[in-house]
């Protein structure tokens, strides 16, 4: 099938605006010459990222029952809701309370109909459409996707809540982009659930844009739980500007070959940016987190707290990358990247980059890799706690500052349950001794 016969089998494909349709055709035309990102020592090129097959026939004649149930738990909630499983949103929900205050929760397709000058407006100011071979590519293959729009001055109290369901049962890459803008002075939790279902071996782009203007606050927490035949790229970013602020917390808890490439930009006076991310790696799985904050304005603040655990023969890496711009006066920029190996056969780095361009900031970076600690497991162990529960509570406590540190309950609970969930497959002789 060809990609335009396939494209024109999503909804909305005929009526979609003419400024979409440009863009898409330059990354059609583009996407196979441009370089691949760059991310510092993580090899991906070999990875199946670039599936041709990105609407499946099949799946849109059998839709999926867990996508639909999982979307009727989530409507039952009182805030507003979106669920997109396979090729099409399946579910919209919101309060007529935030539908009077214009707020947006819809299938991104649909916005670029109803609300084309807006969506137009902010799609591609953070990531350019161009920007790379993986952007241009899920551009040129794009199957859906979620627009959230806050109104100036808007402070909503419950959390906007979305589910992306990958349908792996026929072979169709998972392309999705997420625009989200906050008008000046607003403010939203934003909680978002990578899923799928199947096991057909397919890839998964996903691409974020978070635009908040000034005054605004967002906190963008994911739970990311694709399956092991899920090959993923997730590229997350956001710019402030003046007073802004953007909170990122992250459970980085795929079982497959995963890039999360995560990175703010602090453009206005006095904006700010604290990320918080917990990963896991297990099996012969490769992740790489790359986590960039880029200090532009005066008086801004940047702080970057990952965690990750290495099982087995799989590999971690986390970058934390720091750069204060010349003209960034008075910024800060602090990070702490640290890897517990459970396995001798385990690969984990991590990679501190700082870069400053102005001399009155402050900066500053720790970052470690290292086994488990004996005589942790000694002390709980001669208290009576069998070796597998006793490393288990080293990895929850090694986890949990960085817990601790995200900015909600229900989150923070979510999270330890897939944790959990993760750790508890592993067979007590995956570890050390």
């Amino acid at each position: 099938m060809m990609m335009t016969e396939s494209f024109n089998r999503l909804p909305y494909a005929y009526e979609l605006p003419e400024w979409f349709t440009i863009l898409r055709s330059e990354a059609i035309t583009q996407w196979e010459a441009l370089p691949l990102p760059k991310i510092e020592r993580a090899k991906f090129h070999r990875w199946s990222l670039f599936s041709p097959h990105f609407v499946s026939e099949a799946s849109i004649y059998n839709p999926l029952t867990y996508g639909a149930d999982a979307a009727l738990s989530l409507n039952e909630e009182e805030f507003a809701s979106i669920a997109h499983a396979g090729n099409q949103t399946i579910m919209e929900s919101i309060p007529m309370t935030l539908r009077e205050q214009g707020v947006l929760v819809m299938d991104l397709f649909e916005a670029m109909i109803e609300y084309s000058d807006l969506v137009q407006t902010y799609f591609g100011t953070v990531i350019p459409p161009i920007d790379d071979r993986v952007v241009a590519y899920n551009l040129a293959h794009l199957n859906g996707g979620i627009f959230i729009y806050i109104p100036k001055n808007v402070q909503i109290t419950q959390p906007i809540e979305s589910l992306l369901l990958a349908d792996a049962r026929f072979s169709q890459a998972f392309n999705k982009r997420i625009l989200i803008v906050l008008e000046e002075n607003s403010s939203v939790e934003y909680l978002e659930r990578l899923q799928s279902t199947g096991e057909v071996s397919i890839s998964s782009t996903i691409i974020v844009e978070a635009v908040v203007k000034a005054g605004a606050r967002l906190k963008y927490m994911a739970i990311d739980t694709m399956g092991q035949n899920v090959t993923n790229y997730i590229k997350r970013y956001a710019q402030t500007d003046r007073d802004a602020r953007v909170d990122w917390a992250v459970g980085e808890m795929n079982d497959g070959h995963t890039i999360l490439d995560l990175d703010t930009y602090l453009n206005g006076n006095g904006s700010e940016s604290q990320v918080a991310i917990v990963g896991i790696s297990n099996g012969k799985q490769v992740q790489a987190i790359d986590s960039k904050v880029v200090n532009r304005g005066h008086h801004t603040i940047g702080n970057i707290f990952q965690h990750g655990v290495i099982l087995d023969r799989a590999t971690l890496t986390f970058n934390g990358i720091g750069l204060i711009e010349n003209g960034a006066k008075h910024a800060d920029a602090q990070q702490e990247s640290r890897v517990l190996m459970l396995s001798d056969k385990a690969r984990g780095d991590a990679n501190p980059i700082l870069l400053i361009e102005e001399f009155e900031v402050t900066a500053g970076h720790a970052a470690s890799v290292g086994q488990i600690d004996e005589q942790q497991l000694y002390y709980l162990m001669s208290r009576g706690l069998t070796k597998e529960l006793a490393e288990y509570l080293v990895i929850r406590g090694f986890l949990g500052p960085v817990i601790l540190s995200m900015p909600s309950q229900r989150v923070r609970d979510e999270l330890v349950d897939v944790i959990d969930k993760k750790l508890a497959t592993i067979k007590a002789e995956d570890f050390n001794g």
